[in-house]
């Protein structure tokens, strides 16, 4: 985890962008953490927040977007095949599919805040048959809120955090 900082340090926001990209389709990479890193490099200045936060955005909704594509074509095959890496067993991947057909919109719009399902959230959705167009616009949103939450939370709040410790 020591390589975030200095990579969002010496290539910016795009280091962020393709972290995050990857991370949202299942490459387990600490995205989260490149976020807050990201987020508190802006706060001292190093980056522009609207950068950190546009950058955030665009690779989660990229990311996911591959996600569902991968699912839409061999999305069960990968489930099946590298899911118990994971700890998803052939039930829970059946109950998460169950629980994308029938919440879908509601299920990638909150995916990205629990660790696992955001990485698997695109890959899922795709494989259950989601429409196309309810997908990109709850990962959208998603994205959006998540990207808000952990650009602008740490950034906003630095200095309370200092104070604390």
């Amino acid at each position: 985890m020591a390589w975030i900082e200095p990579a969002i340090g010496a290539y910016g926001v795009w280091a962020l962008l393709v972290v995050l990209y990857f991370e949202s389709f299942g490459v387990p990479l600490p995205g989260e953490s490149a976020l807050i890193a990201a987020s508190l490099l802006a706060a001292r200045g190093d980056l522009e927040i609207e950068h950190v936060f546009l950058a955030a955005w665009l690779g989660a909704v990229l990311g996911d977007s591959t996600g569902y594509l991968i699912g839409r074509f061999g999305g069960r095959l990968v489930l099946s095949r590298f899911g118990p890496w994971l700890k998803l067993t052939p039930e829970r991947l059946s109950r998460i599919e169950s629980l994308a057909k029938t919440k879908g919109f509601f299920m990638v719009l909150t995916a990205r805040f629990i660790v696992v399902l955001r990485q698997l959230n695109g890959i899922v959705a795709g494989s259950a048959g989601m429409p196309w167009h309810r997908f990109v616009i709850a990962n959208a949103l998603g994205a959006m809120l998540w990207a808000g939450l952990w650009s602008f939370g740490p950034y906003l709040f630095t200095d309370a955090f200092k104070r604390l410790i």
